[in-house]
C-alpha cells in the first residue's frame, strides 16, 4: 500500500485525486487531505436542496460532489479526510473494518471510539465521522470525514437545506449531533499534529515511507479536476430531476415562482404574481427553458431582454434571485 501525505487543501482538486487513483491506477492507497472551507454533496444528492445557498455565496464556499453515495457534508481546514483503495471487492461495505485503524489511533490518545449504525464514528454519542464507499470494477473506495477543530457554526449554516423550495426524490441529509476530536484529546495537539499520529499508527506495520504526489501525478489530476471537479455540470447540473419552488416580495410586487429541472436544464418554468406588465409572462418564460438553472446561465439569458416590458419596476437582480435563491 502506497501512504499519501496529500497537502493540497483545493476541493476540486482533491475529490478529481480520488478518482484518478481509483480509476487510472492499480494501486493500493492511504490519503489523507484536508480541505478548505467547502461543502461535498453525496453522488445521488440534489445539491441545491441541500446547502443554504445564501450562507455558501456569502462566505464564498465552494460545492463539489464526491464519487460515493450518503449525505452532505461540510469541510474546513479543521475536518481531516482519510481515504482507502483497495484491490479487494469483498471489502465493499465492510465499513467497521475500514474505520478500526482509525478508532484505534484514537485509542492511543486516550479517546473511546466506536463504529455506529450505518457509517458513522461517534465519542460519547455524539457524531464526530461519516463515511461512504465506491466500487469501481474490483477496486473498493472508502473515505470517511474526521472532525477535529472544525467550525460548527459554519457546518450548521452552510448545511441548512431550504424547507420547502425543493422536492425530489433525491437523498436527503439527516442533521447529528456532532462533536470535534480536539474536545476530548487529553494531551492537545494541532490538527496537523493529530494528521501525523494517524499515519504513525497506520505505517506502523509497514516499512513503506509516507509518500507525496508525483509532479506527473498532480497533472493528471489538475486535467481532471478542470474537465469535471470544478465544472457547474458535474456539482450542480448532475443532480437528480427536481422542481424549484420560491416565494419573494418586491416593489414591483408579490412573486411565485415554480420550475422543473432535469440535469440541472430548466425544463419548465410558470412565474405567478400580482405585478404589471405591457407584454406577456410567458415570453419571458420561454427565454428561461432549455438553460442551466444557475445564475450564469440565466443572467446571460435575459441580459438582452427589457424586463420591465414583463415586469414593471422590477430590477435584473431581483428577479435572478427569485430565480435561484
Amino acid at each position: 500500500m502506497r501512504y499519501i501525505y496529500n497537502d493540497s487543501t483545493e476541493p476540486y482538486f482533491n475529490l478529481a485525486l480520488e478518482e484518478y487513483f481509483l480509476k487510472q491506477t492499480d494501486e493500493e492507497y492511504f490519503i489523507l487531505w484536508r480541505n478548505e472551507p467547502c461543502i461535498v454533496v453525496g453522488k445521488n444528492q440534489n445539491t441545491l436542496s441541500e446547502i443554504h445557498l445564501e450562507f455558501v455565496k456569502e462566505r464564498n464556499i465552494k460545492v463539489v460532489r464526491r464519487l460515493t453515495g450518503g449525505g452532505a457534508v461540510f469541510h474546513d481546514l479543521g475536518n481531516i479526510n482519510f481515504t482507502f483503495i483497495v484491490n479487494d471487492e469483498s471489502s465493499f461495505n465492510d465499513f467497521k473494518g475500514f474505520v478500526a485503524p482509525i478508532i484505534g489511533t484514537l485509542k492511543t490518545l486516550g479517546i473511546d471510539a466506536e463504529f455506529s449504525g450505518r457509517n458513522d464514528m461517534l465519542i460519547e454519542g455524539k457524531k464526530f465521522s461519516g463515511n461512504a464507499q465506491c466500487k469501481h470494477k474490483s477496486r473498493v473506495m472508502h473515505h470517511g470525514t474526521l472532525l477535529f477543530s472544525s467550525n460548527m457554526n459554519d457546518l450548521s449554516g452552510a448545511l441548512k437545506p431550504k424547507d420547502i423550495k425543493f422536492s425530489d426524490k433525491s437523498v436527503k441529509s439527516v442533521a447529528s449531533r456532532v462533536t470535534n476530536i480536539s474536545e476530548h484529546l487529553e494531551n492537545k495537539l494541532s490538527v496537523l499534529e493529530f494528521k501525523d499520529e494517524i499515519f504513525r499508527y497506520i505505517s506502523s506495520n509497514t516499512q513503506s515511507p509516507i509518500d507525496s504526489l508525483t509532479q506527473e501525478e498532480i497533472e493528471k489530476i489538475n486535467k481532471l479536476r478542470d474537465e469535471k471537479y470544478s465544472t457547474w455540470e458535474w456539482n450542480f447540473g448532475n443532480s437528480p430531476k427536481y422542481s424549484f419552488y420560491n416565494e419573494k416580495r418586491f416593489a414591483a410586487g408579490t412573486f411565485e415562482v415554480h420550475i422543473d429541472v432535469l440535469k440541472g436544464i430548466i425544463k419548465d418554468i410558470k412565474i405567478f404574481g400580482d405585478f404589471f406588465g405591457k407584454n406577456d409572462i410567458s415570453e419571458l418564460e420561454a427565454s428561461l427553458k432549455n438553460i442551466s438553472h444557475e445564475k450564469a446561465s440565466i443572467s446571460k439569458a435575459l441580459s438582452n431582454i427589457d424586463i420591465n416590458k414583463y415586469i414593471t419596476n422590477i430590477t435584473l437582480d431581483e428577479l435572478i434571485s427569485l430565480l435561484i435563491e
